[in-house]
């Protein structure tokens, strides 16, 4: 359990540095940090305070439909945010284009890497991963086309709002599957989720958030 833990807050933990560093190199994100960016933009606020008062009005979307949340689901909420905000204090701006890609390069794989760790311990789905299979379970509909219409929405929302799309976006969507397949079976405590894993054509990111 205590490794678990660990496991838990080191992935949201890292998940906040990586949205950090996809701020910091300005190229694009990944649809909710492009609307995280845009509300951040709109309201003059921390992205670290959107992204948990948005955690925070997407659990209140799970009481329709029935979502009860795990302790991982509440410490996605507060632990990303405050990261963020904290790595943002650490981690300069850069003018380089070249470091600003090497930097969104890495924002990617570390993005990939974090919700393994975190996902793999096993304390429950984030709010905004929780929110499509609630949508799912209640009406049936494909959680490939829920996921779509979520992320396209929040995507453009976030683009209208001023939210940064671009390369990184782009990026994103293509490796975030592929690499967070890579990381998983490494985290995993249960072996029939390995097997799962391995077998799956595909896996995605959580939150996001």
């Amino acid at each position: 359990m205590l490794r678990r833990l660990l496991q838990l807050f080191i992935g949201l933990t890292l998940y906040g540095v990586s949205t950090a560093m996809f701020v910091r190199a300005d190229l694009g994100a990944d649809p909710w940090n492009v609307f995280h960016l845009g509300v951040a933009n709109l309201l003059s606020m921390n992205i670290g305070v959107v992204i948990i008062a948005v955690g925070v009005l997407v659990l209140l979307a799970w009481i329709p439909l029935r979502q009860r949340p795990g302790f991982g689901t509440l410490s996605n909420v507060i632990m990303i945010g405050l990261a963020a905000d904290i790595a943002l204090l650490v981690i300069p701006g850069f003018e380089s284009l070249l470091a600003r890609s090497g930097l969104l390069v890495s924002a990617v794989i570390l993005n990939a890497l974090a919700t393994a760790l975190y996902i793999g311990a096993g304390f429950g789905a984030g709010p905004r991963d929780g929110l499509m299979t609630g949508i799912h379970a209640r009406t049936g509909w494909p959680v490939r086309r829920i996921r779509t219409a979520i992320e396209v929405s929040v995507l453009l929302i976030g683009w209208l709002l001023g939210g940064t799309v671009g390369f990184g976006t782009v990026l994103y969507a293509l490796a975030i599957g592929p690499l967070i397949q890579i990381c998983l079976p490494w985290f995993c405590h249960q072996p029939q989720a390995r097997i799962r894993i391995r077998n799956a054509p595909g896996a995605r990111s959580p939150a996001g958030d």
